[in-house]
């Protein structure tokens, strides 16, 4: 796992999309010192371009065009069902540059085909990106050379950590774990706050109790050396308040219910390759 300083001595970076992810690497990006005039953007949806030139002092095209021949890398931040017709129109315009997907499902030999190179790379980021606390996994294609990934290392790390993975197929358990796991985050802080408030606390006072409480627990397994069962153990005295609350959670088969829907959005990930990657 690393994080690494992004600099202005990346080249001209493109993002075709400039949605919530791509805001969230053109916002890091800025912040570590990219200069603007080095960001292309190609954003069909005229609110969106608005945002980011409110927001970046972007001016976005609303399709692809020659001015997308300067950039060294090319981010696609689209989504898989419209990554093939948006490759077709970029093509003859990115033919030398690096690619970097961000598209989930979407496989490096579909990408390859569209774009006819094999300087792919494909990464899962996830939401927390948009505060600089994001998670990312990151696969390359071999013909990617070490400078690349460097450069794809700096792009990320604008938006927090990475790691690397050696097999493509990984990634689709990435996008199960890290990049749909925000929603369960705050699957679990819906229901937190919810029976707090149940329970007699205000709505606000449940809220800031149940993000206090993952933030904090979150960071004391980040710095500790143990394992997070070994964690929870320690909270629980058997017979107390916490060993009531996870022996119900056994009892309803939380955890297992927990893999099974981490394995359904696997087998979507795999899907949507097999969807949308022909």
């Amino acid at each position: 796992m690393s994080t690494l300083a992004a600099t202005s001595s990346l080249p001209t970076v493109a993002f075709i999309g400039g949605g919530n992810m791509a805001s969230a690497i053109i916002g890091g990006l800025i912040r570590q010192g990219h200069p603007v005039g080095q960001i292309e953007v190609v954003e069909p949806y005229a609110p969106t371009r608005e945002a980011l030139l409110r927001n970046y002092g972007l001016t976005a095209l609303p399709e692809a065009g020659p001015a997308l021949q300067r950039a060294r890398i090319v981010v696609w931040a689209v989504k898989p069902q419209t990554f093939k017709d948006a490759a077709a129109q970029a093509r003859a315009h990115t033919a030398d540059a690096l690619h970097l997907s961000v598209a989930a499902g979407i496989r490096s030999d579909s990408l390859a085909q569209w774009l006819g190179s094999e300087r792919i790379v494909r990464t899962m980021p996830n939401t927390p990106a948009l505060v600089g606390k994001g998670m990312s996994a990151i696969y390359a294609r071999p013909a990617v050379s070490a400078e690349e990934r460097t450069q794809v290392e700096a792009i990320l790390a604008s938006t927090g950590e990475f790691l690397w993975v050696d097999a493509e197929k990984q990634l689709d358990a990435v996008t199960a774990l890290s990049g749909s796991g925000p929603a369960y985050v705050f699957y679990f802080l819906e229901a937190m706050t919810r029976a707090g408030t149940a329970m007699g606390l205000s709505s606000q006072q449940a809220h800031q109790l149940a993000v206090g409480t993952f933030v904090g627990a979150s960071e004391l397994a980040r710095r500790s050396d143990e394992p997070p069962a070994v964690l929870r153990e320690r909270v629980t005295s058997k017979g107390g308040t916490t060993y009531a609350a996870l022996t119900s959670l056994e009892r309803d088969a939380v955890g297992e219910s927990f893999v099974r829907a981490m394995q359904a959005a696997q087998q979507r990930a795999e899907e949507l390759g097999d969807e949308f990657g022909n």
